[in-house]
């Protein structure tokens, strides 16, 4: 009996024994692999994070540039605008003059054959004494400001007055206003003439 239970112990220690030897060589083996793997990886962000620092450095010096570029387009800017602030108003001023077209009433009389008042928006093909009275309550008194407005907003002052003034067609008066401010009356006369009254 003792001869087997010895047999027993034989076979199982040295099975046991051979397990645990097998399961430790398989943990230090994995450790190893792991070290290896931790050591790249740990070079890799290293060679990482120097390259992100040279960025870093090259973004902070061209951050410096362009200050000092900004610096000096602030102090070119800052400069002459004291200086020359009176010769740009005399410009401007002068500027506004040159953009002011002279109404010629003898040229327009010669083109409609009766005379013809300054900003008088009945000129247009299709305004008349109410509709002029609507746009000049609405703040279009002039030629230029009927040139200068959308079509949209002469809809918009014709619905303001109504259902009877809504069927007007407004499509074509900033196109006549401006050649009454440029004083192209010939050739308003002519538009007028060839568009059916101004009818698009």
């Amino acid at each position: 009996m003792n001869f087997e239970n010895m047999n027993i112990w034989c076979w199982l220690i040295p099975l046991l024994v051979g397990v645990i030897c097998g399961i430790l060589g398989y943990l230090l083996g994995n450790r190893g692999e792991t070290v290896i793997d931790n050591s790249a990886s740990l070079k890799a962000l290293e060679d990482k994070n120097a390259k992100l620092q040279a960025d870093l450095r090259g973004l902070e010096g061209k951050n410096a540039k362009l200050q000092a570029d900004l610096d000096a387009c602030n102090k070119r800017v800052s400069a002459p605008a004291s200086t020359n602030l009176g010769a740009t108003a005399a410009s401007f001023a002068a500027g506004a003059a040159v953009s002011s077209i002279p109404f010629d009433g003898a040229a327009a009389k010669a083109a409609f054959g009766a005379t013809v008042k300054q900003d008088d928006l009945k000129v247009v093909e299709g305004i008349g004494p109410k509709i002029e009275s609507m746009f000049k309550n609405a703040g279009i008194k002039t030629w230029k400001a009927l040139s200068e407005a959308s079509v949209a907003d002469c809809q918009k002052v014709l619905d303001g007055g109504g259902k009877r003034y809504q069927i007007h067609d407004p499509a074509s008066w900033p196109l006549q206003a401006k050649m009454c401010y440029e004083g192209k009356w010939k050739e308003l006369v002519k538009w007028q003439e060839e568009h059916k009254h101004g009818k698009l």
